[in-house]
């Protein structure tokens, strides 16, 4: 039987200013946040014998005079306009249940999607009967949020030809809080992968499409041979995108293209080795530090 063995290793010393710049102010709850009745009370608080005090656990967050705590595990809570990747649970009359990480499940109206060659038109009785024809259970999508329910619940829609159901790929789940938001969330990487940045959390790396326009942003997904290059770029996509939620790094483009950079050295199968992990995301984060300036 094949053994591995590894023998420890000398770590890298932290240059002074990565270890200060990444010092966050971490709360438990219970913990005193604030004495001064000057500041406004944020999600994740509370007020107690005039202090402000946390109610969950995570990195405070202050926005002029409103503080809130950011959990640092936490279901996906919907905002309108966010990017979601989501998976169908249940096909319903004129709707389809979407398992999107939030604690209800989210709603994707029939009369909220494009009909297939981008008609315009009322739905009819016919397309009723063809929904599952279009998206069925298991399949993936991504949407935009439309709406947010007072129940807390999400409504989704398609209406963009950049949305749509999801091909071949990976997908990876990951909290909702290392997501960073940003103007856009679907990135082509110059390694030859796309990642679509969900804010719920999940994370679809896929092989970048030659043909831009034949990208459905509909029903019919490519499910022809992906090569053996794109695969080993992909997974060694996930294995970076698993090494910096690892060490409880920030998700966005640049962040994982660094990060993919710094791994070429290494086998695919090592970079979930743990001091393999860090030393690459160290590295990561020196070269995001140097970009800041």
């Amino acid at each position: 039987m094949a053994m591995e063995m590894r023998l420890p290793a000398a770590r890298k010393p932290l240059s002074e200013r990565l270890g200060r710049d990444t010092k966050k102010h971490l709360v438990v709850p219970g913990d005193t946040i604030t004495t001064d009745t000057g500041f406004m009370r944020g999600h994740g608080t509370y007020m107690g014998e005039e202090k402000l005090i946390a109610s969950v656990a995570g990195s405070v967050e202050r926005v002029n005079k409103l503080i809130c705590v950011k959990a640092l595990k936490t279901r996906y809570i919907g905002e309108v306009g966010d990017i979601v990747v989501g998976r169908i649970t249940e096909v319903q009359q004129k709707r389809w249940k979407v398992e999107t990480n939030s604690r209800l499940d989210s709603v994707l109206l029939l009369s909220s999607m494009n009909l297939p060659g981008g008609e315009l038109r009322r739905r009819s009785a016919e397309d009723e009967l063809a929904m599952r024809g279009f998206l069925q259970e298991g399949d993936l999508i991504s949407a935009e949020v439309q709406a947010v329910f007072s129940d807390g619940a999400v409504s989704l829609h398609t209406r963009s030809l950049k949305y749509g159901k999801l091909g071949q790929g990976v997908l990876v789940q990951v909290s909702p809080s290392l997501v960073k938001r940003q103007k856009t969330h679907f990135h082509d990487l110059p390694c030859g992968a796309s990642v679509i940045l969900g804010n719920n959390g999940f994370i679809w790396i896929y092989p970048t499409p030659e043909h831009k326009e034949e990208e459905a942003g509909g029903f019919t997904a490519n499910l022809e041979p992906v090569s053996l290059a794109d695969r080993e770029v992909i997974s060694r996509l996930r294995n970076c995108v698993i090494s910096l939620v690892t060490q409880r790094m920030m998700l966005y483009d640049t962040s994982i293209l660094y990060c993919y950079e710094a791994s070429l050295p290494h086998q695919i199968k090592d970079i979930l080795k743990p001091e393999i992990m860090e030393e690459i995301v160290m590295e990561t984060r020196q070269r995001l530090l140097e970009q800041e300036g």
